[in-house]
């Protein structure tokens, strides 16, 4: 695993998980405005996983999707430790314990690492194992 390279693809993972979360706020479809980022960033987050996951594997890397994806949450959970939590959680009455024990948070550390599993089954793992058939 290159680390540089999967940090870089975690903090743009990041970048726009909370700007997906950020704006829809804008757009008020919920009444319950927190609910509704949560669902948007939850629904948002897999085709961003997906695609980093597409762009990692271009270098035909050895890197098993589960391992990515751990790596990709880590990235994230930093980030949000150190940036999105005291910039926007705690100005708004949050704390770190609400934000890190909240089920959605958890729930979408697992969607990283569905996302790239799946995607490391569906298009490294059978292509690889095809090119031993042939």
């Amino acid at each position: 695993m290159k680390h540089l390279r999967t940090i870089s693809f975690g903090i743009i993972i990041w970048i726009l998980g909370v700007s997906v979360y950020s704006v829809s706020f804008y757009i008020p479809i919920l009444e319950d405005l927190e609910l509704q980022a949560n669902i948007l960033l939850s629904l948002g987050i897999l085709p961003i996983v997906w695609f980093a996951s597409k762009l990692y594997y271009t270098k035909k890397s050895t890197t098993k999707g589960y391992w990515l994806g751990l790596f990709f949450f880590l990235t994230a959970t930093v980030l949000d430790a150190l940036i999105t939590v005291p910039l926007l959680i705690i100005p708004n009455g949050g704390t770190y314990y609400d934000f890190f024990t909240a089920p959605g948070f958890w729930l979408i550390g697992l969607e990283f690492i569905a996302a790239t599993t799946l995607y490391w089954y569906a298009n490294v793992f059978n292509k690889r194992n095809a090119a031993n058939y042939l």
